[in-house]
């Protein structure tokens, strides 16, 4: 059953979407808010206890749901509101169809919704760049993960998860006031994203030639180029995309008053505006390997319990 509801989880994302009101990521993010507001200082054991708390809680309203609700039922709930797959195709590909019509000015306007850094100096290929960078990063964070840890730990681990990545997107960037505060939060995250950028990596291999790429290719990119980001997850799978689509990411960006220059992964051209369709593709296939992956690995886990109950 918990092998199915990963699966159905998925297909709800795909179908259906992000919650339209309600949407449970929104309303951890007013609790961590507010909790913030609260308890904020310049402190790096501060905010462990912030971030530990936090995570600890989302597990715990799993696992109340769980066994409200049932396992398979309560996963396939928090699933579908832990992926993002479904927006995250249409905010990039509202993107680039504002390219294909040489609107600039509506891509920098949306270019915010998928990526933090500053959009207003970025020309088309600055905006191509981001996109592929965002939908690849985005992969691992809002498709891959919620599955690997829905199939390691159900309800609970994808709360978890999601949680996680939620406080560090709120705390965890670089800035004179999460400089501490926001440590443990990115830390956490690291931690948390690290099977889930590697599996989307691995599978983004993989699945190359349905973008016309190559394995090998992407392989030996991920394998080059992986290590070479400043994210120990970011890297690995951003290597695979640029290797599987035959570009080149990283470069110049600007996130607020902040310049980055980040290195190179790939061998081959900038993204141009038709590699955004491409990423799309890619990051969907990695998707449904992904739920299929998961879903074995779930089916599995729960057969060996009911198998050790029975002894």
């Amino acid at each position: 059953m918990s092998g199915a509801a990963l699966l159905a989880a998925f297909g709800a994302d795909l179908l259906v979407g992000d919650p339209r009101r309600g949407h449970p990521v929104a309303g951890f993010g007013r609790v961590a808010l507010a909790a913030e507001r609260r308890w904020y200082a310049p402190s790096r054991w501060r905010g462990a206890v912030f971030a530990g708390v936090l995570v600890a809680g989302a597990a715990g309203f799993g696992e109340l749901l769980a066994r409200r609700l049932g396992r398979g039922r309560a996963l396939v709930l928090v699933g579908w509101a832990a992926l993002g797959g479904r927006s995250l195709g249409k905010v990039a590909g509202s993107i680039g169809d504002a390219l294909q019509r040489r609107d600039l000015a509506a891509a920098r306007a949306t270019l915010p919704s998928l990526v933090g850094r500053d959009p207003s100096l970025l020309d088309e290929a600055g905006v191509a760049r981001a996109v592929v960078e965002s939908v690849a990063e985005n992969t691992g964070d809002a498709v891959v993960g919620p599955l690997v840890w829905g199939a390691a730990f159900g309800p609970a681990g994808v709360c978890a998860f999601r949680a996680a990545n939620t406080l560090d997107a709120m705390v965890g960037h670089r800035s004179a006031r999460y400089e501490d505060f926001g440590w443990a939060a990115a830390r956490l995250d690291d931690v948390m994203a690290w099977p889930a950028a590697r599996l989307g990596a691995l599978l983004a291999v993989v699945c190359a030639p349905l973008v016309g790429g190559s394995p090998g290719a992407a392989l030996r990119v991920l394998r080059r180029d992986g290590a070479a980001h400043p994210s120990p997850n970011a890297g690995r799978i951003e290597a695979a995309f640029a290797g599987a689509l035959g570009v080149q990411l990283g470069g110049p960006l600007r996130y607020g008053d902040r310049n980055e220059v980040r290195p190179a992964l790939g061998d081959g051209p900038a993204p141009g505006v038709s590699d955004i369709a491409r990423a799309r593709r890619l990051s969907l296939a990695v998707g449904v390997a992904a739920a299929v992956v998961c879903s074995a690995a779930r089916r599995g886990r729960s057969a060996t319990q009911t198998c050790g109950r029975f002894r």
